[in-house]
């Protein structure tokens, strides 16, 4: 093909996913507008006023999707289309002829222009939206501290991956690409390694989980299921939002379970980060204006879903990890990690196989260059965006089916009830809206409905009591 067809194409489908996706997006922001009322099969999960506050909640975050998603739309049409990034690369090459030297060049000019751009965002989503949804809880001068920390890190641990990665292609020859592959895992392998002992801990505040009744009971759980826990940590998420959170990390024999404190009782945060550092929660002055009448249903129902303070019993916290180790018992992150480093195999192959193609780089105004970089970009972002999409929406598939068979390993260790009650909880606090467009929920949820979750730990709790009774009668 020619360069101008290259570019078309390129062009017409980078648009045709977009508008596919804003297409996804109008049709859950138009149920999420319509569903005004709470349904009725959501009675006994959430109550009218927080079902109220959560549809609220998910029409800001839509429209501010909308927004965010055009801006960002435009912006990459202007300079991957526009013809601003062959001249911005030029520009930095009249500083430096290496093409190392150079890509860092281009990368710290896009870092510093987009950290102008992004920030109205940045502070509408933080200062705006959630702020007023009761979830933020940074000051602005936490903000700045935090965002310039992030763009610190970044660069320090972006600048010499990038210069590796360049050597790398100029060095490897013909198989540059399994070179690669190999550099790029072993980052990935150790990232995954350092990022929660030194870098995690640049921005929050970790703790050990105190002896209790609680960390007993998460030992036990462990011992049970043959997790070989080494560490228990608390980390104080609750300085920067109230949205909830746990996960496990670590490499054979040495594994930690990392709870955010959002999770836990109020008076277990005291006992950690001390009286100070409480967080209060939101009065019905800061939070919007919900006007639903208060019925005798929405006080005798689930106590899950009437209380009135944030976090979880301790059993609440168990059945949560319970479902976590499932993931680890069945070998779910693993199943993962293969995944993606199969996936990026073939898309580093295929950018092997596109690398220096005088046609596809003319197409985007380089005559004669061919930068890594701008290698990288053609052949990730938008030569291999159909292939992106299509594996997007088949690991969404495959995480759904993880999150139920970790669901059923969590209910076989006892914890149905518990574990229901402590995603009624987690949907209440973290405002999640269990109304969706089916065809958009196909496309992007990772985790299934908080409904049907229930629906399925309902009748695996059903089951068992039929073969427990059933088992009784047959011994008599």
């Amino acid at each position: 093909m020619d360069p101008s067809t290259i570019f078309w194409s390129l062009f017409t489908i980078n648009w045709l996913i977009f508008l596919f996706e804003q297409y996804l997006a109008w049709r859950q922001y138009q149920v999420h507008l319509k569903n005004e009322k709470r349904p009725t099969l959501l009675s006994n999960l959430m109550t009218k006023r927080n079902y109220a506050r959560a549809r609220l909640y998910k029409l800001d975050r839509d429209r501010y999707g909308f927004v965010t998603d055009i801006f960002n739309q435009v912006q990459t049409t202007i300079f991957v289309f526009g013809g601003l990034m062959p001249l911005l690369w030029n520009y930095c090459g009249k500083y430096t002829s290496n093409e190392i030297l150079q890509s860092i060049y281009f990368v710290l000019f896009i870092t510093v222009v987009d950290l102008f751009i992004s920030f109205p965002f940045s502070y509408y989503d933080t200062f705006i939206i959630e702020q007023k949804h009761g979830f933020n809880q940074q000051t602005f001068g936490f903000f700045l501290k935090d965002k310039a920390k992030k763009i610190v890190l970044n660069l320090v641990l972006t600048l010499p991956i990038l210069s590796g990665i360049i050597w790398l292609v100029e060095w490897g020859g013909e198989y540059f690409f399994f070179y690669l592959w190999l550099f790029i895992s072993g980052i990935i392998f150790v990232m995954m390694t350092i990022y929660p002992e030194f870098i995690a801990p640049l921005f929050d505040k970790y703790v050990p989980l105190p002896d209790g009744e609680l960390k007993t009971k998460i030992e036990a759980l462990a011992k049970k299921v043959g997790f070989p826990l080494t560490k228990l940590y608390v980390v104080q998420g609750s300085k920067r939002s109230s949205h909830s959170n746990a996960y496990m990390y670590g490499f054979w024999n040495n594994k930690r379970i990392v709870l955010y404190d959002t999770l836990l009782a109020p008076e277990t945060i005291v006992q950690l980060f001390g009286e100070s550092e409480k967080k209060e929660e939101p009065t019905e002055e800061n939070l919007p204006v919900i006007e639903v009448s208060d019925s005798e249903e929405e006080t005798d129902a689930n106590n899950a879903k009437n209380r009135t303070k944030k976090g979880m019993t301790d059993d609440e916290v168990v059945a949560v990890l319970g479902h976590e180790l499932g993931h680890w018992k069945m070998h779910h992150t693993v199943i993962h990690i293969v995944i993606a480093e199969l996936n990026l195999f073939l898309s580093l192959y295929i950018f092997g196989s596109l690398y220096k193609n005088d046609t596809l780089f003319e197409a985007f105004g380089f005559h004669g260059q061919y930068p890594t970089l701008v290698g990288f970009i053609l052949v990730f972002q938008l030569a291999l965006a159909v292939y992106n999409e299509i594996s997007g929406v088949a690991q969404s598939f495959l995480s759904r089916h993880m999150e139920f068979s970790a669901d059923r390993f969590s209910a076989d260790l006892g914890y149905a009830d518990t574990l229901s009650n402590s995603l009624i909880k987690l949907g209440v606090d973290n405002l999640a809206l269990p109304v969706d467009d089916p065809l958009y929920s196909a496309v992007h949820h990772s985790h299934p409905p908080i409904p049907e979750r229930i629906k399925v730990l309902e009748k695996l709790k059903n089951d068992r009591v039929e073969i427990s009774e059933t088992t009784d009668l047959g011994s008599e």
